[in-house]
């Protein structure tokens, strides 16, 4: 092989080896930025998708189907309107509701939601209960109103059914309710009296619980305040309303003092009264009543069982 041969094969050599200390350089600097960048900032971990809320084909409902009960329920995906025996019923931005039946509900009731591509129907059976019925066959069902009665009355109806129309905002209906004093039930929800000649006397519309004078009542809920008494009421006495939201709402008679205003915002155990015999009360106790729209619902199926006294 000649000279003049081998001159080109060397340059050639001398060429690759140039071209990659290059790149082997270019290599170095890269890594080197790239561990500096690595320093700088840790790599980010990848973001996952939001969890998409299930879709419901049908209504959910929770709670007892009974005289006197709640259902807290989820209406099917997509409904923009939700009736019960053709009365509208609101829902939250996420599509649960309260509906309610009465001490005297029929046995059935028909749930519709209306969707864009039709409607979900749900027929509702609602059981019957047992009330505890007196009959006081030798008296007259009504007393004697007295003029002082007879004058004051329609202005105390007036006030408790203008707190009633208040729809305040409150998630208090979602919550497990808590009794809101602990002692003897001495008045059960339902109960009624037969008189003189068949006459039924109005039924009763809440709970009693028997305690002291001055023990404290604490707000079953969370809620907002819509009526509170600046004097005692002719048969309710120092009476304090709550508005639990979706058209639920609270009512304690008899206080002995009540410690909140009209307008506040109260939360689930805080203090708002103290029980008492104020108005139409033959001892000391509080009557609680809850309320949907124009149903009396039993505050033992939504509080549970009385607690034992500490």
């Amino acid at each position: 092989m000649s000279r003049a041969a081998i001159v080109p094969d060397a340059a050639r050599v001398a060429g690759i080896s140039l071209m990659l200390m290059i790149a082997l350089g270019s290599g170095v600097a890269l890594a080197g930025r790239s561990a500096e960048q690595s320093a700088k900032a840790p790599p980010q971990a990848p973001k996952l998708p939001a969890r998409a809320q299930p879709i419901r084909h049908d209504f959910t409902l929770t709670g007892p189907m009974v005289q006197g009960g709640a259902i807290i329920g989820a209406a099917p995906t997509g409904t923009t309107a939700l009736t019960l025996d053709g009365a509208l019923v609101p829902m939250s931005d996420d599509g649960r509701f309260l509906i309610a039946f009465d001490r005297d509900a029929p046995p059935t009731a028909m749930l519709v939601a209306t969707m864009p591509g039709g409607m979900v129907t749900r027929a509702l059976v609602i059981a019957p209960r047992a009330w505890n019925i007196e009959r006081l066959d030798t008296l007259p069902r009504f007393a004697q109103p007295t003029e002082e009665f007879n004058r004051r009355r329609p202005q105390e109806l007036a006030a408790i059914n203008a707190a009633r129309s208040v729809n305040a905002i409150s998630n208090g209906w979602r919550q497990r309710f808590q009794w809101p004093v602990i002692g003897r039930l001495s008045g059960m929800f339902g109960a009624q009296r037969i008189y003189k000649n068949g006459e039924a006397g109005s039924y009763h519309s809440g709970t009693d619980v028997a305690r002291p004078t001055g023990t404290p009542v604490v707000a079953p809920a969370d809620g907002v305040v819509i009526l509170a008494a600046d004097s005692p009421f002719t048969l309710e006495g120092n009476l304090l309303m709550l508005d639990h939201g979706m058209g639920l709402n609270s009512s304690f008679l008899h206080l002995s003092r009540i410690d909140v205003h009209v307008g506040e915002h109260i939360t689930q155990g805080e203090q708002i009264g103290a029980v008492g015999m104020t108005g139409r009360a033959t001892g000391p106790h509080l009557h609680w009543s809850l309320k949907w729209r124009d149903r009396r619902i039993d505050p033992l199926l939504i509080a549970g069982p009385m607690p034992a006294a500490r």
